[in-house]
């Protein structure tokens, strides 16, 4: 009997997804668990894997459909691989089949397996999984656009993963020796090199990218936002870290880094204006007696939020290992969904990439984010004296509505405190 591929239950509030790409096509074989076909919702990529083995015999909806749950996605005619496709591919027999005969009543048909859902953030082919060239969905989308050989690009991602960046780079240095030709050729008219320079080209946003400006949007038009700024002497904390490094990792397999004091010394100021910790519901203030901290990951499919939850239980070796496995299954696509809602507060690092200052944007319906920096040494006075310090601007963005200024103010007072004296983290004061 066939089965009917269909599409999961989507996840709550999740209306409908977008079929982004088959990874087989009709009539080829398939094995259980196989990834068969992405299919994009709002936040996450969902897999949809091969039931059985098998032979896909039809395709019911074409890339880019829309989709709703129950959707009946393929046929697959189940079986080993081998026999499948040989049954599908045998010629029908001229004569009539004799009817079968009817099964007993107390022999029910068996129900097909139903498909499991597989969550993820970046869509990957398992065929690309366990081929030499891994790949997610939109730098395979790059690659056939501009008509690359996978095997010319190195790969600099995780396990030799080609990321965009490595596609965007080949094309550069690609372009730069086409140009250098071209400048060495005296029949090369400028006019036509010229032309050849302004091309442009015209995509759909992702429903992650969608549903990112839908957000930022809608924080710009209900939140009354505001941006207040310090900085801080971060030598401390980095004496803290190179002192305890070895020990530390050592004992926790992970490295101290910077996130985890950050997350604490914000638990800390929240703990002494919980306005920021809190969020607006109409003409209700909702005051979480809890912590979830949104930490920001940057993805190739656009940033995403994953929540430390009851943050305030956590020790500094939890704080930095939660983080660490969020940033890698973010990015190779393993998250779920119900890790990237909820949250009371954020904080993202702009930092990482250099940037020295920025004014974060809410992530609503949260009161209050935090911004960090780059550390930057810098001349600063010290009891009379210019000092060169280590130094990073901080920027908290708060909900005006609920937040005073000088509850902000107070706010990245605290932290700035807490981080320039460490030893009051252990000490909560």
């Amino acid at each position: 009997m066939n089965i009917e591929v269909k599409v999961p239950q989507l996840p709550e509030s999740v209306a409908d997804a977008t079929l982004i790409a088959w990874h087989h096509k009709a009539g080829e074989t398939v094995r259980r668990d196989e990834n068969l076909v992405d299919l994009e919702t709002d936040k996450v990529v969902l897999e949809v894997p091969a039931p059985t083995d098998g032979v896909l015999l039809e395709i019911k909806k074409p890339d880019g459909a829309t989709v709703t749950s129950g959707e009946v996605l393929a046929v697959l005619q189940p079986g080993k691989a081998a026999d499948a496709k040989a049954e599908s591919a045998a010629p029908v027999a001229k004569a009539p089949a004799p009817a079968p005969a009817p099964a007993p009543a107390s022999a029910p048909a068996a129900a097909p397996p139903e498909a499991q859902v597989r969550p993820r953030v970046a869509a990957q082919a398992a065929t690309d999984a366990e081929g030499p060239h891994r790949m997610g969905p939109a730098v395979r989308n790059l690659i056939e656009e501009h008509d690359i050989d996978p095997a010319d690009i190195p790969g600099t991602g995780r396990e030799g993963r080609i990321t965009k960046t490595d596609v965007l780079d080949y094309l550069a240095r690609h372009r730069e020796t086409n140009l250098g030709r071209d400048s060495e050729s005296p029949v090369a008219p400028a006019a036509a090199r010229a032309a050849a320079a302004r091309t442009e080209r015209r995509v759909a946003m992702t429903r992650l990218r969608a549903r990112i400006a839908e957000r930022l949007v809608e924080a710009q038009q209900t939140a009354a936002m505001l941006t207040t700024f310090n900085e801080v002497d971060m030598g401390e904390v980095m004496a803290l870290r190179a002192r305890y490094q070895e020990q530390f990792q050592s004992r926790y397999e992970i490295k101290l880094g910077f996130m985890s004091f950050f997350v604490r010394a914000s638990i800390e100021a929240l703990r002494r204006f919980p306005a920021l910790n809190a969020s607006v519901d109409g003409r209700d203030i909702i005051y979480h007696e809890y912590f979830d901290i949104g930490v920001a990951v940057s993805t190739d499919r656009g940033l995403l939020v994953p929540v430390l939850r009851d943050a305030q239980d956590m020790s500094f070796a939890e704080i930095e290992k939660t983080i660490r496995d969020f940033g890698a299954r973010a990015r190779s696509g393993e998250i779920g969904m119900e890790e990237l809602t909820g949250g009371t507060f954020t904080i993202t690092n702009g930092g990482i990439f250099g940037s020295l200052m920025s004014t974060p944007i809410l992530n609503p319906p949260q009161c209050g984010i935090l911004g960090m920096h780059k550390i930057q040494d810098r001349a600063v006075v010290v009891d009379g004296e210019i000092k060169i310090r280590p130094m990073m601007y901080l920027a908290l963005t708060y909900d005006h509505r609920l937040v005073d200024g000088r509850e902000a103010v107070q706010f990245l007072v605290h932290l700035k405190e807490q981080l320039e004296d460490p030893a009051r983290l252990i000490l909560q004061i």
